[in-house]
């Protein structure tokens, strides 16, 4: 069949190139070019003219930017064999000529109208030719292609927006839409894809091989109905890393504006109305919320739909019926929305869910009908508008930036296609077990973590916060902390007195509410007297600020103002702290509390820091001389009366039986000496640096041990 009709031709380069049939468009524009009907065609007029039986063997092939059509007159003629382009076509024969045949013999009729087709610029010192040949090399290299997009674990293989837009291939400035297929391994996702959008070239790999061809997203551009096309791995067919690719699916929908559901088979299985159910759930849950924040951080100018994307469900059979054939009255998205109530629950993220059924006697399958459906939905911007390549980028971004990590194998055995555990914290309360209930990565945006139950209380992590009694009687909830001085006493009569009276409780309302050796004797529990428990969560251990990881108790600083656990990085500056009970010399705070001025003290100026160490000195040997004396006026042991008065930290002396460096066992004539730092006991050759230990509250130089001193930045 040749061109049953004519419409108008560029005739300048600045001009489309026309559809040259009439059979369903007026001038649409040329997407194929068919070289046994003799004329370009648009994408409606090539699928509706090849979809008669007598015509669908036809090569077709895809036009691409600076596309020329064959001479059809000099088939033959020319000695290198093949056919020249054409420079123009007539519209009263139908065909196209090119220059050499326009000049031998159809020049003659000069009464036929032509429309020039736009021609390449001509270079310098090429034969005719040659110049063909470096035309169709250049048509060739524009041929669609695939990339990697994110591989299967869950890595982003595109640097940034411009390189996702110049391996797509399309402008900056264009509006697209996405459309992604999802389907059980071994349905021809990517076959379909091919045949669907690319007329058969194989832009997305297939194989005839039992292994998965596609593994990860791979994207690529169709220029013609300007849309980003992936192709996802099949489920049902990884054993590694399942958790992780099958998350992985839930991100390429959220930024889908299009999902074709590939299945082949003779009836729907149940695994497909409970992936759409699960992923509408998720998508509900986690992804509608994100989506926003992304539109807020990113400062998009177009917003992102939290609405999911429309559903086109295409099934192929072979010996069986489609669905809806054997009921005419009834349509087959009511019968699709019986199946999902009865299995489930009905998809209520998604836009649409639309059914599009092929029966194959004999291949090849007709893509046709899941076409046009593609095309329907394209058409509709409702709820879902086309943007620009560089926001689908940032989308995809910020859900891999969320939503990353990995997953651990127990998981992987839910009966859910997406359990929460893939998209929510993974931190674990250290002392009840029970995992925090907001989504991963939350704590970049400065949301503590988070649980739905409550704590149990453990010693070893000592999870109980104090509040004031008297001040929650009259409607306040003030915390109060242990400290070893009041915020009126100095630091070092803070010292003395905390080895005499024991630690102190203080409420910034009431004023000193107890100390624990107040008296002598009969000293009672402060909880249910002057102060009210509660439970917390311990979760584990990153800074506050930057939620960076600690390796290790040593890498934690707490900042004297808030309370809170820092890295080294996020806790830098000092000041005076005296309503913590630190007194007016500068102690560690975070740069958070410092920059905020919680506390505007002036330093107390104390003589500089070989004053302090002889201050520090003397105080001690004061503290030392009044144990003494407790202990012979009361006949007390004097190592009981030192240990009530050393940190919780320091291991006690009578477990002390070797240096902890060189392993030189103890005798009585030896000293035992506590690194500042760690804690742990050493011999006077091992422990005679001295440092600054702000992280455990000595903010002079102390003693530590040769391991501690060893260890960069402040201790």
């Amino acid at each position: 069949m040749s061109g049953a009709g004519a419409s108008g031709l560029s005739a300048g380069p600045d001009q489309l190139l026309r559809c040259q049939e009439s059979y369903a468009c007026s001038a649409s524009e040329a997407a194929f070019e068919c070289d046994e009907c003799g004329s370009l065609q648009c994408a409606v007029c090539e699928r509706q003219l090849h979809n008669q039986p007598r015509l669908r063997d036809h090569e077709r092939s895809r036009l691409k930017p600076g596309h020329l059509p064959f001479c059809d007159q000099c088939n033959g003629n020319k000695p290198s064999g093949g056919r020249r382009r054409a420079c123009c076509r007539c519209l009263a024969c139908k065909v196209n000529v090119c220059a050499e045949c326009h000049r031998r013999g159809h020049s003659n009729r000069r009464k036929h109208p032509v429309n020039n087709y736009p021609q390449p610029e001509v270079e310098a010192g090429l034969g005719e030719d040659q110049k063909e040949h470096r035309e169709l090399d250049k048509l060739r290299s524009q041929t669609a292609s695939s990339f990697l997009l994110v591989d299967e674990q869950e890595m982003i293989q595109v640097a940034d927006e411009e390189e996702f837009i110049q391996k797509l291939g399309c402008k900056t400035d264009e509006s697209l839409k996405v459309v992604s297929i999802f389907g059980n391994t071994g349905d021809g996702k990517s076959y379909t894809l091919n045949h669907t959008f690319f007329y058969g070239h194989e832009v997305f790999k297939t194989s005839p091989a039992q292994e998965s061809c596609t593994v990860g997203v791979w994207a690529a551009y169709d220029h013609v109905r300007h849309i980003v096309v992936i192709d996802t791995e099949g489920l049902l067919g990884a054993t590694a890393n399942l958790g992780q690719r099958t998350r992985l699916l839930l991100k390429v929908l959220a930024i889908s504006d299009i999902i074709i559901y590939r299945t082949r088979t003779d009836r729907l299985h149940n695994d497909l109305f409970k992936f759409l159910s699960d992923a509408s759930e998720a998508y509900l849950k986690h992804f509608t919320k994100e989506l926003k924040a992304t539109t807020a951080r990113c400062g998009l100018d177009v917003p992102l739909s939290t609405l999911g994307p429309s559903v086109i469900i295409f099934h192929e059979t072979m010996h069986t019926k489609l669905l809806g054939s054997g009921r005419p009255s009834e349509m087959p998205e009511k019968l699709l929305q019986e199946r999902f109530r009865k299995l489930s629950r009905f998809p209520e993220a998604f836009c649409s869910i639309q059914y599009t059924g092929t029966r194959t006697h004999n291949p090849p399958t007709d893509f046709s009908g899941v076409l046009q459906t593609v095309e329907q939905q394209l058409n509709n911007n409702a709820t879902r508008s086309p943007r620009p390549p560089g926001i689908i980028f940032k989308a995809l971004k910020a859900l891999s930036d969320r939503f990353n990590g990995e997953i651990a194998d127990d998981q992987m055995a839910h009966s859910c296609f997406f359990p929460d555990e893939y998209f929510t914290c993974s931190c674990t309360c250290l002392s009840c077990g029970i995992g925090c209930k907001n989504s991963m990565n939350h704590a970049k945006d400065g949301i503590p973590h988070e649980s739905e139950s409550r704590c149990s209380y453990s010693h070893q992590y000592d999870n109980r916060v104090y509040t004031c009694k008297s001040c929650y009687e009259h409607g306040k909830e003030v915390n109060v902390v242990p400290k070893t001085s009041a915020s009126t006493d100095s630091p070092w009569l803070g010292l003395a007195i905390y080895a005499w009276s024991g630690y102190v409780i203080e409420c910034p309302n009431c004023g000193i509410i107890y100390r624990s050796r107040q008296y002598w004797f009969g000293n009672q529990d402060p909880v249910d007297t002057v102060v009210r428990t509660e439970i917390e969560h311990v979760w584990l251990g990153t800074c506050h600020k930057c939620n960076k990881p600690f390796e290790d108790q040593e890498t934690k600083h707490h900042c004297r103002a808030c309370g809170e656990g820092f890295c080294d990085g996020c806790s830098t500056k000092s000041k005076p702290v005296p309503e913590r009970g630190w007194g007016s010399a500068p102690v560690r705070v975070c740069d958070g509390c410092y920059e905020a001025a919680v506390v505007r003290t002036d330093v107390v100026d104390q003589g500089g820091d070989e004053s302090g160490t002889i201050i520090a000195r003397k105080v001690g040997e004061a503290v030392q001389n009044t144990f003494g004396a407790v202990a012979t006026a009361i006949d007390f042991p004097l190592g009981l009366v030192k240990d009530a008065a050393r940190p919780s930290y320091w291991v006690p002396d009578h477990e002390i039986t070797d240096c902890c460096y060189c392993r030189k066992e103890f005798t009585a004539k030896m000293s035992k000496h506590h690194c500042r730092a760690c804690g742990q006991g050493f011999c006077n050759e091992c422990s005679q640096d001295r440092r600054t230990v702000t992280s455990r509250g000595w903010d002079h130089p102390v003693r530590v041990c040769i391991n501690c001193n060893k260890k960069p930045g402040d201790l």
